[in-house]
């Protein structure tokens, strides 16, 4: 991996050199437009919409649009200009819960490793966190963008997971939760004995992504000049159930199936012993 910025946890009196890597990567596979009769790639050109010239790169500046359609024409400097008073720095603001935390407020997530003259101060930070039980809240500007975020330890490095802003979480306006809607207590209580029936500890390695290899599949018969096969038709995606009930307990039934299959396959996993 490779670093894409480097700055400093600030802490109290204490700083901690540290380098930032990306902690995940989207996994897809990618295109490029075409020309359908020969596969030539196909480009765009920068042209400007008044005088229809092709602009350079040098030429192009950021422009913000007003309600009236008049564009305001921000340049580097205007930029330089802006208070990024954590450019180069984590800033500590305080410590919480991660509970209280909404998960619906983390947008992307680093991986922070210590720089040499910085790994005693890091492992010091990182221990009394984890021992703690707490995450850190702080603020950390990436990008001329900047964040609130956290810190957290995942196996035994410090995770930062830049948030969004409060105003940029959209309330849910939908008109169902204005409607005053009906559930008996049997529908209730079997919707939770389904939910009771399909617990289980979560696995990432159990699930992948399935479209993308079907895709992957595609395009190597392709190289290969083999014929395409298209794939099996999938079940019917079901409508509404006329009978609620019967549909819950239909799937509780089904769930217990499935899970009484799934156990016999797994093999006993042998006890630890304890000190």
């Amino acid at each position: 991996m490779r670093s894409i910025w480097k700055g400093a946890i600030s802490f109290g009196l204490v700083t901690i050199p540290v380098k930032l890597y990306s902690a995940t990567e989207q996994k897809d596979v990618t295109f490029h437009q075409v020309h359908r009769e020969d596969g030539g790639r196909i480009r765009y050109k920068r042209v400007c919409t008044i005088d229809g010239e092709e602009v350079p790169y040098s030429d192009i500046a950021k422009g913000y649009e007003l309600a009236t359609g008049e564009i305001v024409v921000l340049t580097d400097e205007d930029f330089e200009d802006l208070p990024l008073t954590t450019s180069r720095r984590i800033d500590v603001l305080q410590f919480t819960p991660a509970d209280q935390i909404d998960p619906i407020y983390f947008n992307k997530t680093y991986y922070l490793e210590p720089d040499a003259q910085g790994a005693k101060p890091y492992v010091l930070l990182r221990d009394a966190l984890e021992s703690s039980g707490q995450v850190a809240v702080v603020k950390v500007a990436l990008r001329q963008r900047e964040s609130l975020a956290t810190l957290r330890v995942r196996e035994g490095i410090f995770v930062l997971e830049t948030m969004l802003w409060p105003d940029e979480i959209r309330a849910p306006e939908f008109g169902f939760l204005e409607e005053d809607i009906e559930v008996r207590t049997q529908e209730l209580k079997m919707a939770e004995s389904l939910i009771t029936t399909m617990v289980a500890d979560f696995d990432p390695a159990e699930y992948h992504d399935a479209y993308r290899e079907a895709l992957q599949q595609v395009i190597e018969a392709k190289v290969a000049g083999k014929e395409v096969i298209a794939a099996p038709a999938g079940e019917e995606e079901a409508g509404p159930a006329v009978d609620l009930m019967a549909a819950l307990r239909a799937s509780v039934e089904a769930a217990k199936k499935e899970r009484g299959t799934s156990a016999k396959k797994e093999p006993k996993k042998k006890a630890r012993k304890t000190a």
